[in-house]
């Protein structure tokens, strides 16, 4: 009963709790009140099963059992209800502190509200401040205004006026100018035509005045033919002629294209001969310079320029290969050739060979230095950077040298060698890069024991080249022949160093151009060329003497080198790659087979002797025998 009524209680208590909480909103609070009658029923009826078990029980202990159960649950309610006023107790206190908080807030917000109107008062004022001084500026403005708006309008009016005045004089002046410009142009055009008829005539007079001075030289020549009085006669002329170019110089007021006494590269442009019979030749070939230099000022070749520098990146093709024949401009040649070696060798080594070569040298002196040391006083005499011994590019090219006799150690250093790395670093200027450029030419250009101590290799092109000779130019080899000419004996050292020293600057970097790009075969085609550019004139003399002396300087009296490219790579043509190597190898047989022949008789002669010697040895010994 006890039971029933605690729940009766509990239920109107939960019951006026949800008629305090009718104002609450909707099924939220429905559902919460639900849960509520839930649990006071489900507690309930606990109860009441329990003390349905207590009147039930049959004996006291069980009813003093479940007397002990309830205290225990009564006691555990009392703690928690005591740990609830606990924390009542927190919250009531937390709550006063949150409402002190709230209250300073309020205060606080309250001040900022008061701080905020005041504010507001004064940007009031001040903006009827504003109002006020701005009036009063529109209002002065207003009255400066009218006042200047009528001088402004007599200034319009006299600007008007200068303005139509101004109009009318540019109106005369502009056809004054036009009428200027067409005189102006026509006056360049007649200037123009006039230059390049001086041009021309110039150039006329320089190949009239060269072949003036080629009969004089011819005379001279055949002046053991000649009468006395002729011989005489013909050395004042030969004097007179020598002294025009002064005379010249100091009556010339317009030159169309001077020489310079050196090239971009540092290249006397005429060659200074110490011999009184070349000194002929020397003016001979400025002549021939001049001539050359006066007609390409007349037809300048801008398209060529123009190709190369619309060539921003390199690549192998036909445009280029044909580009690179008529000759690299100097303004892009260093670019070209370090693009050209760096295509077949730097990335094949480590970065820092060149240095590893060159600390090598530092430690360990090659055999080879001192032969190195002998050539580089004797390296282009005709170059200013290399004529002085204090110059820069001496040290370079000793450095140069002495890395690639470590680097090819089977060649070690070669006469020759000293030239070709000059060339490279007149070019490339940097030591690295005429060092791989000389290792490009040696290792993949040339052929294998080209520079070896038997030079096998060059004696091999020898023999190539007088087949070529043969076929291309069968007069001039039959010329040769009938007076027992040995071209090898000048030609061998073309091959050798790539024509430097026997070509002018010009044309022998032309040469280097193709040489680089397309290999030895450029060497042969131009080789066969010299010989075609001065065919008539060979084959006009007729003494083997006289053939040797002009075979020796003939290559630096030319001065076209547009000519000798186009016999070079038309004239010669067809030039097979695949016949040159066929013939390399037939000779390369052939040399060798004479070589081994020459060494089984050197062997067999050095065996003779040393028999002969023993023989007389033994005669000597059994005549002292007798004696004693």
């Amino acid at each position: 009963m006890a039971g029933t009524s605690a729940l009766l209680k509990d239920s109107q208590s939960t019951l006026g709790i949800w008629q305090r909480n009718k104002g609450l909103k909707g099924n939220q609070n429905a559902q919460e009140l639900i849960k509520v009658l839930h649990k006071a029923l489900e507690a309930a009826q606990q109860e009441k099963r329990a003390s349905s078990m207590y009147l039930t029980a049959a004996e006291d202990k069980d009813r003093l059992e479940l007397v002990r159960h309830k205290v225990r649950q009564i006691v555990e309610l009392s703690n928690r209800v005591e740990a609830l006023e606990t924390e009542k107790k927190e919250l009531e206190q937390c709550l006063a502190l949150r409402e002190s908080c709230v209250e300073e807030l309020q205060k606080h917000v309250q001040l900022l509200m008061d701080k905020n109107q005041g504010k507001q008062q004064v940007i009031l004022k001040l903006m009827e401040q504003i109002d006020l001084d701005h009036s009063a500026t529109v209002q002065e403005a207003d009255a400066v205004a009218t006042e200047t708006l009528y001088k402004q309008q007599d200034e319009i009016e006299h600007l008007k006026d200068d303005l139509y005045a101004y109009k009318t004089q540019n109106q005369f002046l502009n056809s004054e100018i036009h009428q200027v410009t067409k005189l102006w142009r026509s006056v360049a055009e007649k200037e123009k035509v006039l230059l390049m008829k001086c041009a021309h005539l110039q150039a006329h007079n320089c190949q009239v005045e060269s072949k003036y001075l080629m009969v004089l030289r011819r005379l001279q020549e055949a002046s053991s033919d000649l009468a006395s009085s002729d011989v005489e006669l013909v050395k004042s002329l030969i004097q007179e002629a020598l002294q025009w170019e002064a005379k010249e110089e100091a009556a010339e007021a317009l030159q169309l294209n001077p020489i310079r006494e050196y090239d971009d590269y540092g290249f006397m442009t005429i060659p200074k001969y110490e011999v009184e019979d070349l000194k002929l030749l020397a003016k001979i070939q400025a002549l021939e310079i001049k001539s050359t230099k006066l007609l390409s000022h007349v037809v300048v070749e801008k398209s060529l320029h123009e190709r190369w520098v619309d060539m921003a990146e390199l690549r192998r093709s036909a445009e280029l290969k044909g580009l690179i024949r008529c000759g690299i401009p100097v303004q892009h040649r260093q670019r070209v050739w370090k693009w050209i070696v760096n295509q077949h060798l730097c990335h094949h080594h480590p970065t820092n060979h060149y240095n590893r070569l060159l600390q090598r040298c530092e430690g360990t002196e090659h055999p080879a230095s001192r032969q190195i040391e002998l050539d580089l006083p004797r390296t282009l005499t005709n170059n200013r950077h290399f004529v002085s011994p204090t110059s820069q590019l001496i040290p370079k090219l000793r450095r140069v040298l002495l890395a690639f006799s470590w680097q090819n150690p089977s060649i070690g250093y070669c006469q020759g060698l000293n030239r070709l790395a000059a060339i490279a670093l007149l070019i490339l200027e940097e030591e690295e890069s005429a060092f791989w450029c000389l290792v490009h030419i040696v290792e993949n250009l040339m052929s294998a024991d080209y520079y070896s101590n038997t030079l096998i290799a060059s004696q091999v092109d020898q023999r190539v080249f007088k087949d070529f000779l043969s076929e291309k130019l069968p007069r001039l080899t039959d010329h040769f022949e009938h007076h027992r000419i040995d071209v090898s004996l000048i030609t061998f050292n073309w091959f050798l160093v790539a024509f430097v020293d026997s070509l002018v600057s010009d044309i022998l970097l032309q040469v280097w151009d193709a040489f680089l790009y397309e290999g030895m075969k450029v060497i042969f085609r131009y080789a066969l060329a010299i010989f075609k550019y001065n065919e008539e004139e060979i084959l006009r003399l007729n003494d083997s003497v006289e053939i040797y002396q002009y075979l020796r300087f003939f290559t630096h009296v030319i001065g076209d080198g547009r000519k000798l490219m186009n016999i070079a790579f038309n004239d010669m043509n067809p030039f097979p790659m695949k016949l040159l190597r066929s013939r390399r190898a037939t000779h390369r047989e052939e040399l060798e087979a004479e070589l081994s022949e020459l060494e089984r008789i050197k062997v067999q002669y050095m065996k003779k002797q040393e028999e002969q010697v023993a023989s007389c040895l033994d005669r000597a010994v059994s005549e002292e025998e007798e004696e004693m």
